[in-house]
């Protein structure tokens, strides 16, 4: 009888020790697959702080596509924030410090219609009149900036990323002194560069 109750507990030991390994191999499972699914960053680095940028391509696809496209070209590399706007924007990726506009591929589609708002902290794509002129220039909203959102008669800016550390630095660029420099109004007359855009590595 005792060796039966015995070799039951064993049995019972081994049953346990099998779950809990296939619950860990679940769990290191289900973590891998949040890493991967792990939405891309950038980390932009500027001549007054360093900003980490989350993107959202599950919304802005193409504009997410494109960004990155640039980035991974260094494009952005040793461009400048040649717009600044307190309380509204600060707007740069077309620009050298000499203000001299940068070579650019072809423009992308709108994708303002993808439920993403121009609140504080996020990037649009800039744009002529035209709403699928979106190439390389971006912004970042300094404020919940509703008037630029898409609605059902009209596109507006397409959200496809947001400043997840470093909004601080944003705000600080946003206080620096604007002037006109060549045609050009609200740049900084002291530049504000961005020095490199790579993509964040684990």
């Amino acid at each position: 009888m005792s060796y039966l109750i015995r070799s039951i507990a064993t049995l019972l030991m081994l049953c346990s020790s099998a779950f809990s390994l296939a619950e860990q191999a679940e769990t290191a499972a289900n973590t891998s697959a949040a890493d991967n699914a792990a939405p891309p960053q950038v980390v932009m680095q500027t001549s007054m702080g360093t900003l980490v940028i989350t993107l959202f391509p599950e919304k802005a696809p193409v504009t997410v596509a494109n960004f990155l496209a640039y980035v991974d070209d260094g494009f952005y590399d040793n461009s400048i924030f040649h717009r600044v706007i307190p309380g509204f924007v600060i707007q740069g990726g077309g620009f050298e410090a000499s203000m001299r506009q940068k070579q650019t591929n072809a423009p992308i589609i709108n994708e303002s219609g993808n439920g993403l708002a121009n609140r504080r902290g996020t990037l649009s794509m800039a744009r002529t009149p035209n709403p699928d002129s979106a190439t390389t220039q971006f912004f970042i909203n300094l404020e919940n900036n509703a008037s630029l959102n898409a609605s059902f008669n009209k596109p507006g800016y397409a959200v496809f990323a947001e400043v997840t550390e470093g909004l601080p630095i944003v705000d600080m660029i946003s206080r620096v002194r604007t002037g006109t420099v060549q045609q050009h109004r609200d740049v900084p007359l002291d530049p504000v560069l961005i020095l490199s855009a790579q993509r964040k590595t684990k």
